[in-house]
């Protein structure tokens, strides 16, 4: 049984590598050396359009506000090849849509992860790559399918729905707490991050007492998977982490065959497939992505709605009005400024897309942010409207590869978002500048200064 000691929970800064970027969460990219399968020369691309000038993601204007630069690049050629980022980068709607129903457009990642180990860290890398072999978001079909379907029925609306009176008492309590009106103080870390910590602690049946141990390691976790790891040392512990939450994992999957509560093991258990269509290792290895990937995203999606509604005093007092509204606003933000900026793919194939070759082994960056705010598909698409209606955004993906947890991702986002225009009339955002997360992937704020 894994040992659990005291440790204090860390919020990763993590240097995503362009090799393994995979899910939501936080982090800064430095450029990399182009590995030698990395294509150098590509198709002729379209003439630059008057003022397009190709810039580099994490330039820091860029990543502060992405949109401007991201529509010109989308108006320009919404299929690049980027010699800077070594990657296409597919900004277009129907071309973002293309490449995630398209077999060719493989989501493994495992491989590049495990080339960016250091030598002297291979003999511990072996078990760690195993456990990410088994994650959902690494698998394609059918492999993906089979891991995919054994959680289906308890992440649907239907089954997150039993946890609205407990997410909803949880607010309530911790906005409580936390957040007294009048009182200056930071959303992020007030609300929007130690809020799903719990709800998602909770759903997996991981015991308060756990707590700081459990996220301690997915935060090393999220060193490895999005490249923070650089020296031998966090290597280790980065991998050393993985096994730790593996194992803990393990011993809760087995104390929940014997004694089962209400959470998420113990009613996939009571569904009979593992052991028979997903193996208990499956089984365990998939619980470590959950458990990794879905705190950050929701963290993310709170703050940014919340941000979008403060700057949009008009959209506030439409939710107000009409609380009926929550739902939408949060499908809005997660259109307009959502938490994930993009995702990585990698061609399993040569094929075409969108008159482009596009080579087997080419990296293609599937930048869901320009995606969402393509005007051939959204009308207005810069405008924040509560009111439009539309949840066909890519923010969580489509397809196969459709976020696993959207459902309980609204269900908290909405759950604050609710409390927050009902019961804190004086919410307003302080005058500070607004400090991004340097990220490919992330759309994350490290602070949102309120009074409450």
């Amino acid at each position: 049984m894994t040992v659990l000691t005291t440790h204090t929970p860390a919020t990763t800064t993590a240097t995503e590598t362009e090799t393994g970027l995979v899910c939501p969460v936080r982090g800064r990219t430095a450029p990399q050396a182009a590995s030698p399968s990395a294509p150098q020369v590509r198709p002729p691309a379209p003439a630059p359009a008057a003022g397009f000038t190709e810039r580099y993601l994490l330039d820091p204007s860029v990543n502060a506000d992405p949109y401007g630069y991201l529509n010109s690049l989308r108006d320009h050629d919404p299929v690049y090849w980027s010699a800077m980022h070594r990657a296409w980068l597919v900004t277009g709607h129907a071309q973002l849509m293309h490449c995630l129903r398209d077999p060719a457009v493989s989501a493994e990642r495992v491989r590049p992860l495990m080339d960016a180990v250091p030598e002297g860290a291979r003999e511990d890398a072996e078990r760690a790559f195993a456990i990410l072999s088994r994650w959902m978001v690494f698998n394609d079909a059918p492999q993906h399918r089979r891991l995919r379907q054994v959680f289906q029925e308890q992440f649907a609306a239907r089954a997150i729905g039993r946890y609205r009176a407990f997410v909803e008492r949880a607010t309530r309590a911790m906005l409580a707490r936390r957040a007294v009106p009048g009182r200056i103080g930071d959303l992020v870390a007030d609300i929007a991050r130690p809020l799903p910590a719990l709800v998602f602690a909770r759903w997996l049946g991981v015991p308060q007492a756990h707590g700081p141990s459990f996220w301690y390691w997915n935060a090393r976790v999220g060193d490895l998977v999005l490249g923070a790891a650089q020296e031998e040392r966090e290597y280790r512990t980065s991998l050393q982490s993985l096994v730790n939450l593996d194992d803990y994992l393990a011993d809760l999957v087995r104390q929940r065959r014997a004694d089962p509560k209400d959470d998420l093991i113990s009613a996939v258990l009571a569904g009979g497939q593992i052991g028979s269509s997903v193996s208990e290792e499956e089984f365990v290895g998939m619980l470590t992505q959950m458990a990794f990937a879905g705190g950050e995203t929701t963290s993310n999606l709170i703050v940014n709605t919340v941000l979008a509604l403060l700057e949009h005093p008009d959209e506030l007092a439409a939710v107000r009005d009409d609380p009926q509204l929550v739902s939408m606003a949060v499908e809005e933000a997660m259109r307009f400024d959502g938490p994930s900026k993009m995702s990585i793919r990698t061609a399993a194939r040569d094929f075409d897309l969108d008159g482009r070759s596009v080579r087997a082994e080419d990296r293609l960056f599937l930048v869901t942010a320009a995606a969402n705010r393509d005007p051939a598909r959204f009308p207005d698409p810069d405008l924040f409207s509560v009111r439009r209606g539309s949840a066909s955004h890519l923010g969580f993906g489509f397809g196969a590869h459709f976020c696993i947890g959207a459902a309980l991702a609204r269900l908290v986002t909405g759950a604050v978002v609710d409390v927050l225009v009902r019961e804190y009339p004086g919410l307003e955002l302080l005058p500070e500048q607004h400090a991004w997360q340097p990220s490919l992937l992330n759309r994350a704020l490290t602070a949102l200064p309120v009074r409450y």
